[in-house]
């Protein structure tokens, strides 16, 4: 288990993290949440003793990670996946970690396995793709098979398969007992991977509760209501006695209803009560999303804003009108997407290379049309033969 008490960081006059206290239990995969500079990756090293606390402290298992017995046997962690010499193999890479904790050398072939790299094991990781230098980093933490894992943004640069690896790794390693501490942005894939979460904003403490009492407290569900398009006098009829029975509504640029303060099962005996036809009745429950963004909206120290492109025009000779932009039919309206974009010209089809040619070489010139023969040359004329007595 890792637990923190009073966990408290200064660079300067920076604070990144303030008067933090948690615990990550085992058995469960708990995700670490914030927005950018927040304090998580500042906490992760805390808890790895990268990083010594300005005030309180943290521990693993009770004793704090510097005083852990071979802490690699007990830890492991992907803080940066980067952080490998290019020039070592990926089977290098790992021994070398191995021999530094006593890990047997069959052991680095059995994570390489795992992570799906036991092809490409002697090649340097300076040709690794960001996914593959993801799997590298986490076969390092799996490989003394720890009881505790932290990681900070596993699935970043994995394709939809190794997200998926990486998800169903997570809950596996939890399921085994071990305390599992994952750090990412992704809230779709924390929905589907965390049981319970801490969310940290400014490096203080935002919630330390599950995911499905995150969403509870972070959030308000809706029914969605629909009526016949047709019948717009059905639509004000439910809205009138929605609103009387004391649900809120709201309309929709589809043409739907938004519900709140109302359950499903007294919308439709309103609806049928005021004898109207329901196209649609569905319950809406938050995102961990937008629950999210609900919270820490407060805790944002980096937001974007619309870039309105000043400065990066040329200005407008004078006595000269902007270039007015056409108007896209249908754009802006519900159900309306850009047309796909103009496909190249037909290029003429390419004749097959001749049998034995290279097929790398430049194209060769047509034949020349065959020269019609010469006709036979006329016989040269012969002179008369000389008379007996001329000669």
């Amino acid at each position: 288990m890792i637990e923190a008490a009073g966990l408290t960081k200064r660079y300067g006059a920076k604070t990144a993290v303030y008067n933090l206290s948690f615990q990550v239990r085992p058995g469960t995969v708990t995700g670490f949440l914030g927005p950018n500079g927040s304090g998580k990756s500042t906490t992760m090293r805390m808890i790895l003793g990268l990083d010594q606390p300005t005030a309180g402290h943290v521990t693993i298992g009770g004793y704090p990670y510097n005083k852990l017995p071979n802490a690699p046997r007990q830890v492991g962690a992907l803080l940066d996946a980067k952080a490998v010499h290019g020039g070592r193999t990926a089977r290098s890479h790992l021994l070398s970690l191995a021999q530094l904790s006593g890990i047997p050398a069959r052991r680095v072939d059995e994570v390489l396995g795992v992570v799906g790299l036991q092809d490409v094991a002697k090649r340097r990781s300076k040709g690794f793709s960001l996914g593959m230098g993801q799997r590298l980093g986490i076969a390092a933490a799996l490989l003394g098979d720890p009881q505790v894992l932290l990681f900070d943004e596993p699935v970043n640069g994995l394709d939809p398969e190794g997200i998926l690896w990486v998800r169903n790794l997570m809950k596996t390693l939890a399921s085994e007992g071990r305390t599992v501490f994952v750090s990412s942005h992704l809230m779709s894939e924390m929905a589907l991977t965390a049981e319970h979460l801490i969310v940290i904003g400014r490096g203080q403490l935002l919630a330390d509760m599950s995911v499905r009492d995150f969403i509870a407290h972070n959030s308000a569900g809706f029914a969605r209501v629909r009526t016949p398009d047709s019948e717009p006098q059905q639509r004000e009829k439910l809205t009138a006695a929605l609103t009387e029975a004391g649900g809120q509504v709201l309309p929709e640029q589809d043409g739907g209803l938004r519900v709140t303060g109302l359950a499903l099962p007294q919308i439709s005996d309103l609806a049928h009560g005021a004898d109207v036809r329901l196209w649609e009745l569905s319950p809406h429950q938050a995102s961990l999303e937008e629950a999210y963004m609900r919270m820490t909206q407060g805790a944002v120290d980096y937001r974007s804003t619309a870039d309105q492109r000043a400065g990066f025009q040329e200005p407008v000779p004078p006595g000269m009108m902007p270039p007015q932009q056409m108007p896209v039919p249908g754009q802006g309206q519900p159900g309306w997407y850009a047309p796909p974009p103009p496909q190249a010209p037909v290029q003429p089809p390419v004749q097959p290379p001749v049998a034995n040619q290279n097929p790398y070489a430049a194209p060769m010139a047509p034949p020349a049309p065959p020269i019609a023969p010469a006709p036979p040359a006329a016989p040269a004329p012969t002179a008369p033969p000389m008379d007996k007595d001329a000669r």
